[in-house]
C-alpha cells in the first residue's frame, strides 16, 4: 500500500426469525478464504509454479450497489530455489447485483503487494515492494441468513524488478519475469446486522462537514519508504459526510479532500533511492486529491469527539519527487487520529496527528517514498440544516 491494514470485528448473530426479508446492502461483509496465485514472482517460462495461501477482506455498506473495500492476501511456497512469501494490501470499489438469492460482484482494487528481498532465482535479490492492481468478481450463494459461500477470482498486476546484487540495488529485469497473475480464492462470507426492510421514510439531508485544515511534517520513520531528508506542508479543504451508518460505537462517514497548496522541501540532490547528496534545499511545489476515505468519529453532537479516519489518493509536484529517477505522481496513505473540539453550532476546531505517506509504488524502478508525522490543524463547518444546542 500504501497501505498496512487489518480489521476485525466481532459481533452477534441475530436469529433468523426476527427479520422479515434481509437488506443486504446495508450489511458490512466479511469474507475470509483459501486462495491461489498462478505463478511465483520468479516464475520465468520453463519455471512457473503457484502459490497458495489466504485471503480476507471488508466490505462497506452499499449506496447505490457500490461498496467500498478493503482486501489482504498472502501467499507461500518455493521456486527456483528461492522462497515466495507475498503479501498484498488493496482498497478500491465493488459492484454488486443480486439474480434470485445469488449475488453476484465486481471489483476493481489498487494498493501494494510486499515480497521478501531474497525471490530471485537461487535467493537473488529483488524489490520487497511493488504497486499492484486487481480486477476480478465472484459469486456469493447464501448458506444462511447471515453467511454465504464465496467463489471469487481475477487478474492481479505487479511489477517487480530485480537487483545487480545486495550492494548495488539498481533494479532491472530479465525477460519472461511475470507481470501478470491470475488469482483465486473460495471462502465464507459473514454479514452481521441485517436489517429489516422497512417502508420508505421522508427523505432527510445526512449529517456532512467541510474542513479547512493544514497538515505539516515535524519528524520522519520507516515503515514503507526509505527517504528520510524532506518535509511536506500542505493546505486545503476535506469533505466529510455520514453514508455508513455506527459501528464500535461511532459515526461511520466517507471522507474526501482537495489540498491544492502543497510543498515538498527536500535535498537538491539524491541519489536513485532519495538518499542525500547535498546540504543544499529546494522547495518543490504540488497538489493533492484524496478521493477515497472513511471516518470514525465518536461522541457525535457533543463537545468534545474523538475520530479516527483514513484516506488514500494521489499527489503531484512539478518536478520529480525525492530523485530526479521517481516520478512526478505519487500515492498516497493519510492516517489521522485525533479531537474535534466543539466552538459553535456551526463550527468545530480539528486537533490531530497523522501519518502521511507517499510513493510512486513501482510504477518507475525508482521509488524512495516518505513516511511523514505531521499535525493536522483545522476548522470544521456544519453543512445544511442545523438544529441549535445539537
Amino acid at each position: 500500500m500504501l497501505a498496512r491494514l487489518s480489521v476485525l470485528f466481532s459481533l452477534c448473530i441475530v436469529p433468523a426469525g426476527l427479520y422479515a426479508q434481509p437488506d443486504h446492502s446495508a450489511s458490512y461483509q466479511f469474507y475470509g478464504g483459501f486462495a491461489s496465485l498462478s505463478n511465483s514472482f520468479n516464475g520465468v517460462p520453463g519455471a512457473r509454479q503457484p502459490l497458495l495461501g489466504w485471503q480476507a477482506s471488508l466490505a462497506f455498506p452499499a449506496w447505490h450497489h457500490l461498496r467500498g473495500k478493503l482486501d489482504y492476501s498472502t501467499f507461500g511456497g518455493t521456486n527456483l530455489g528461492a522462497p515466495q512469501h507475498p503479501y498484498s494490501i488493496l482498497g478500491g470499489g465493488e459492484y454488486d447485483h443480486f439474480i434470485g438469492k445469488e449475488r453476484l460482484f465486481g471489483e476493481a482494487l489498487f494498493g501494494d503487494v510486499g515480497l521478501n528481498g531474497n525471490w530471485g532465482a537461487n535467493s537473488g535479490p529483488g524489490d520487497s515492494a511493488s504497486f499492484s492492481t486487481f480486477f476480478g468478481g465472484g459469486l456469493d450463494t447464501p448458506l444462511s441468513k447471515h453467511f454465504a459461500f464465496r467463489v471469487e477470482g481475477g487478474w492481479q498486476y505487479t511489477d517487480f524488478a530485480l537487483f545487480k546484487s545486495v550492494n548495488d540495488k539498481y533494479p532491472y529485469r530479465i525477460p519472461g519475469l511475470p507481470n501478470n497473475f491470475a488469482r483465486f480464492s473460495t471462502g465464507v462470507v459473514w454479514t452481521p446486522l441485517l436489517r429489516a426492510v422497512r417502508p420508505a421514510r421522508e427523505h432527510t439531508t445526512p449529517d456532512s462537514e467541510v474542513v479547512y485544515q493544514t497538515i505539516d511534517s515535524f519528524g520522519h520513520f520507516h515503515i514503507l519508504s526509505n527517504s528520510w531528508w524532506s518535509n511536506l506542508h500542505l493546505a486545503g479543504v476535506e469533505y466529510d459526510r455520514h453514508s455508513w451508518g455506527h459501528l464500535a460505537g461511532a459515526r461511520v462517514d466517507y471522507v474526501a479532500d482537495l489540498m491544492p497548496l502543497t510543498i515538498l522541501n527536500q535535498p537538491s540532490a539524491t541519489d536513485v533511492w532519495g538518499n542525500r547528496e547535498s546540504q543544499n534545499r529546494e522547495n518543490v511545489p504540488g497538489a493533492e486529491f484524496s478521493p477515497v476515505g472513511v471516518r470514525m468519529i465518536w461522541r457525535d453532537g457533543k463537545r468534545i469527539k474523538p475520530y479516527f479516519l483514513m484516506k488514500t489518493g494521489m499527489i503531484f509536484f512539478t518536478q520529480k519527487a525525492l530523485s530526479e529517477d521517481a516520478s512526478y505522481g505519487n500515492f498516497t496513505l493519510q492516517e489521522n487520529l485525533g479531537v474535534q473540539f466543539k466552538l459553535t453550532d456551526r463550527w468545530d476546531l480539528r486537533t490531530g496527528l497523522e501519518f502521511f505517506h507517499f510513493s510512486d509504488a513501482f510504477v518507475v524502478p525508482s521509488n524512495p517514498g516518505l513516511d511523514s508525522i505531521t499535525c493536522n490543524l483545522g476548522l470544521g463547518y456544519h453543512l445544511g440544516k442545523h438544529d441549535a444546542g445539537r
